[in-house]
């Protein structure tokens, strides 16, 4: 029988060739696609805690998180069919004016292992495409991407945009290098994400570690969080404030 420890292993080491054998193995062995599924997803979860506490970096998580996406390619046909549905649905994009998507992708992989259908918009996003795919994929998630200082305000007009729509049951995260607790509670965010090891525990309550900026009775408002590792979480060297050109 197929040894799931050894699929969370492989993805945790971003072994893509392990991870789709011992996931090919799993099927024809007749393994239930939702234990397959939560294999895959205990190794995100690994990867992530392992981020935050600065043992692995951003490059580590991608090549976990494209070992992932090749295995969860071959579980695909079989959770449509056994009826397993994605936990939710979320719409991600980097803000109108900034073409950077380093940190947005990573997000948008991880998501994606933790059983989140993701609806990719793309960089250069304007507010109102966010509020047209959360509307069409009844998304309840909309991650909102920024890396430049120049393009970060452009957060508040999408939150606007969204609760105009009347969507306020929409939970809106926002993260990136420029991007604090602070400014994102200013805008109207519900919550704010410091680094990448965070953004995909549970679309139904706040992350370990992300700012829930939504008011609570008899609560303290939460304190500022350290500066992000870059993007809707990437490495922030590419806004001009670091005084570093490199692109990203």
């Amino acid at each position: 029988m197929a040894d799931l420890d050894g699929l969370t292993t492989a993805i945790e080491a971003g072994d893509r060739t392990a991870a789709a054998r011992v996931t090919q193995q799993a099927i024809d062995a007749g393994r239930n696609p939702q234990s397959i599924l939560d294999a895959m997803t205990a190794a995100m979860n690994n990867v992530g805690g392992r981020f935050q506490r600065n043992e692995i970096f951003v490059p580590e998580m991608l090549i976990a998180a494209r070992a992932m996406k090749e295995a969860t390619a071959l579980l695909e046909p079989l959770l449509v069919a056994a009826d397993i549905r994605p936990e939710a649905t979320a719409v991600i994009g980097t803000v109108k004016g900034d073409l950077h998507d380093i940190g947005k992708n990573l997000v948008g992989m991880m998501w994606k292992g933790a059983n989140i259908e993701v609806i990719d918009l793309g960089t250069n996003v304007p507010p109102e495409r966010y509020v047209e795919a959360a509307r069409t994929h009844d998304a309840r998630i909309i991650g909102i991407s920024a890396l430049l200082t120049t393009t970060m305000t452009g957060m508040g007009d999408v939150v606007r945009a969204v609760r105009d729509a009347g969507m306020g049951d929409v939970r809106i995260i926002v993260g990136g290098a420029p991007v604090t607790a602070e400014f994102a509670r200013e805008i109207g965010a519900d919550g704010y994400a410091p680094d990448a090891g965070r953004p995909w525990r549970s679309p139904r309550r706040p992350w370990p570690g992300e700012h829930d900026l939504r008011p609570h009775p008899g609560a303290h408002p939460p304190c500022p969080a350290r500066h992000a590792d870059g993007e809707l979480l990437g490495d922030g060297r590419d806004d001009p404030g670091t005084n570093d050109s490199r692109g990203g």
